[in-house]
């Protein structure tokens, strides 16, 4: 597999979107979620700005999922139109 390169920027800043989206519409702060979810609001802020490109682990990803109450999977494939 030597050579091939991925760039996930792209899943990155729309995963970090989709969170920020499901955040609002739930009322919520960026401070608040990172509390719910046992983070700081700066690992927060760096999920979901779209210029840090920051991985987050699967466990996270359950985690903001079941306090925004909606499936991972939304947050994966994000569709703000549906």
């Amino acid at each position: 597999m030597a050579g091939i390169h991925f760039d996930n920027r792209e899943r990155f800043t729309e995963l970090g979107f989709a969170i920020a989206y499901y955040r609002k519409r739930r009322g919520l702060s960026q401070d608040q979620l990172a509390e719910r979810v046992g983070i700081s609001r700066q690992h927060m802020g760096a999920v979901e700005a779209p210029n840090m490109n920051r991985g987050i682990s699967l466990e996270l990803l359950f985690n903001i999922a079941t306090v925004l109450n909606i499936e991972p999977y939304m947050l994966l494939k994000f569709n703000p139109e549906k």
